[in-house]
């Protein structure tokens, strides 16, 4: 797990395949998704001389995003958020439905499918569940958005006050040249495109994606650009 700095208060936890970020009001601390199975205890060795970690906030189902919140509960106490659609998937109760892949997709799909562990991992002993609209006690004030597209429960954080944008995998950053494009492996591309323009609506100064390096300056715009290329192109 590589471990970057944002913010004073905000770190980007890096794995081989997706990120999540670890979010700190004083002692207090907010980690959003939780990266694959056997992250829990580098995250936790992390977190534990920064503060309490208070709360886990899953943006989506994906195993890459909630393998290692099952772990991390058990081990904190820390509550768990999910949206109401996707939590019965990270509970295990239901499978999760597939993307469905455009053709250039199935390829990076199994790639990253060869970096995730095999197997299954904890399931979190209880999660909250959340529709959208909620505000959450962290940041000065965490804005819950369902966005669906990418899973029918995905979901973003905006913290307002501190410009700060969680997109979860509704948007990304293209490793190939960081340019801020429309999050891959969709259930609904319709309404993936939809939910990245309202995300592009909102004021951030600072955009964190599921993958893909953030945008750390003037995000908002950054955003708008990219997801008016969907009005044209698609």
């Amino acid at each position: 797990m590589d471990v970057i700095e944002l913010l004073p208060r905000l770190y980007l936890l890096r794995f081989p395949v997706g990120q999540a970020y670890l979010w700190r009001d004083d002692h207090e601390l907010t980690l959003i998704d939780a990266g694959p199975a056997g992250s829990g205890a580098p995250i936790a060795a992390l977190a534990a001389p920064l503060g309490r970690l208070r709360r886990i906030v899953l943006t989506h189902f994906h195993e890459d995003h909630v393998g290692g919140a099952g772990e991390l509960a058990a081990a904190t106490g820390a509550e768990v958020l999910a949206h109401r659609l996707d939590a019965p998937v990270v509970r295990g109760e239901i499978p999760g439905p597939p993307p469905v892949f455009e053709d250039w997709e199935r390829p990076l799909h199994a790639e990253a499918l060869r970096h995730l562990p095999q197997g299954g991992f904890a399931r979190p002993p209880q999660i909250t569940e959340v529709s959208g609209g909620e505000v959450l006690d962290f940041g000065g004030g965490a804005h819950v958005l369902h966005i669906p597209g990418h899973t029918h429960g995905s979901i973003a954080v905006h913290l307002p006050e501190h410009g700060v944008l969680f997109t979860g995998d509704a948007v990304a950053a293209s490793p190939v040249d960081g340019a801020v494009i429309l999050g891959v492996f969709n259930l609904d591309r319709a309404q993936a495109v939809a939910s990245f323009h309202r995300l592009a609506g909102l004021e951030a100064d600072l955009a964190c994606f599921g993958h893909g390096d953030p945008v750390t300056g003037r995000a908002s715009a950054a955003l708008r650009r990219a997801a008016d290329t969907y009005d044209r192109d698609h």
